[in-house]
């Protein structure tokens, strides 16, 4: 009679959760969607941490791999409303609302696509220990995106020198690789 009950209960048990399956919300599921950005080619599970996902008033959505692409296809389509504008918290990589973020921006911390950084965070606790232990100062979502489009002739520039640079290393280095024997040689 126990067994029954257990059996049963089980059964009750994975068909609520086959039930809830479609409401359920995976992190990453954009991700699964958009795997890189259209625009650099860059993963955007490896950039988890910087990416943004843009849905138009279409309907049709945007997977990039940093605020920098984002920016770019928004000033490609202007035409396009977006209708929601999603940012990775840099912590924990879940989506949130770009406008609700609470931005850092500089620091000593690297950014994705440009020189000056600019990092979202769920909350203002993040922000400031991200500010503490990294530099930088505390921004809302204008005042990023607007620092993106006015940084976009020097990250733009920068990032065509060091594909340049990346573009001859590989040369350089497929070169030895082929040495006697196709030995690569380090």
């Amino acid at each position: 009679m126990k067994r029954k009950r257990i059996s049963a209960l089980v059964i009750g048990v994975l068909v609520a959760a086959l039930f809830a399956l479609p409401t359920i919300s995976l992190a990453g599921d954009d991700i699964a969607a958009h795997p890189s950005c259209p625009l650099c080619g860059m993963d955007r599970h490896q950039f988890a941490h910087s990416r943004v996902l843009v849905s138009f008033e279409d309907g049709s959505q945007f997977g990039a791999c940093s605020l920098h692409c984002a920016a770019l296809e928004l000033a490609y389509h202007p035409d396009k409303a977006p209708v929601k504008i999603e940012v990775a918290d840099l912590q924990g990589k879940q989506l949130l609302d770009a406008e609700k973020a609470v931005w850092v921006m500089g620091g000593n911390k690297p950014g994705v696509m440009t020189a000056n950084a600019k990092w979202a965070f769920a909350d203002e606790a993040g922000a400031k220990a991200f500010i503490a232990a990294n530099g930088g100062k505390q921004a809302d979502f204008e005042t990023a995106i607007s620092a993106t489009y006015a940084d976009m002739y020097q990250d733009t520039k920068m990032i065509r020198e060091k594909r340049k640079q990346m573009k001859q290393m590989k040369m350089e280095k497929g070169g030895q690789g082929n040495m006697a024997h196709g030995m690569k040689h380090e």
